[in-house]
This record gives structure tokens, C-alpha cells and sequence, in this order.
């Protein structure tokens, strides 16, 4: 039996005078996120004399547990992403039935955190990307304290590189 954890908590912003800029009401509304017309934020990556839009970290836990369990992962994904200062969006996870694993991913307004796990390998692949000021290494710290891998691989790509 396949199962679907969908989780989504209100997003509402707030102008720069304080009023509301959007909440959700709608299923249509649950999509669209504006930002104030002269809103100048830079969410690219300034760092070591290098410009990009984004760290992207290629992350395998091997001999990890309960890697087939849809609710906990969907905890996982959304407590990794706060860790990283990062916006929550959206978080979704389907559950393969027997002894499938789980896909997932968290929708950021920074990006997302996604993972296919194979727990017959007690194997995890987990992407976390991430822009502007969010701090991904730190998703990566929590989804070892769920998941308690024997072995974490990680690799860094800086995506968007600006010569």
C-alpha cells in the first residue's frame, strides 16, 4: 500500500508597513507567494570572492534507520530546513508500500531539500539546495540526528556561478 504525507502550514508576508501582503484562503492563492514590488533582496551567495546563486549539497547517508517512515521524514525535511533559516513552502513525501522507502521534498522559498531513500540498502540520497543567507550544512546536521547514518558523504556544488 502506498501511502502520501502532505504537510503545508499558512504563509502570509507583510508589507512593509505591517499590513498583510497574502495568506492563503485558496488552493489557487496556496501557490503564489509575491514579493512587494520594491523589494531588493539578494539571494544570491557572496563568499570567499565568489558570486553564485546557490549552494547545492549532494548528500548520501549509508546504515541509516527508519528510512521508509513518511511522518518522520516529513518532520525531518521541515525541521532541516528551519535549522537552515530557510522558508518553508511546502513539504510532501509519498510513502512506497511494503518494503519501499519514501521520496520527499521541502519547497523553500530559498530552493528545496529533497530525498529518495532504498532502505533495503539502509541508503538515503538527500539534496539540499539552498540561496541567499540559508546555512544548508545545517539541514544536513539534522537529518543525521533523525536518521543516524554509520556514513555521511557529502559534496558541495556552487550552482549559478557568476564569472
Amino acid at each position: 500500500m502506498e501511502k502520501s504525507a502532505l504537510f503545508t502550514n499558512p504563509v502570509s508576508a507583510a508589507a512593509a508597513g505591517g499590513e498583510p501582503l497574502i495568506e492563503r484562503a485558496t488552493s489557487a492563492q496556496a501557490h503564489m507567494h509575491p514579493q512587494p514590488a520594491n523589494d531588493v533582496r539578494d539571494f544570491l551567495i557572496h563568499k570567499d570572492g565568489q558570486t553564485y546563486a546557490g549552494a547545492h549539497l549532494l548528500v548520501d547517508f549509508w546504515g541509516g534507520s527508519r528510512l521508509n517512515d513518511a511522518d518522520l521524514m516529513a518532520m525531518a525535511l521541515r525541521e532541516a530546513a528551519e535549522a537552515s533559516d530557510a522558508t518553508v513552502l511546502h513539504v510532501h513525501v509519498h510513502e512506497f508500500g511494503g518494503e519501499g522507502g519514501v521520496s520527499g521534498v521541502a519547497v523553500l522559498a530559498e530552493s528545496h531539500i529533497s530525498v529518495h531513500t532504498w532502505p533495503e540498502l539502509d541508503y538515503a540520497a538527500f539534496d539540499v539546495f539552498m540561496c541567499g543567507q540559508c546555512r544548508p550544512e545545517k539541514a544536513v546536521a539534522v537529518l543525521e540526528k533523525y536518521f543516524s547514518p554509520n556514513r555521511a558523504e557529502i559534496s558541495e556544488q556552487k550552482r549559478g556561478l557568476v564569472e
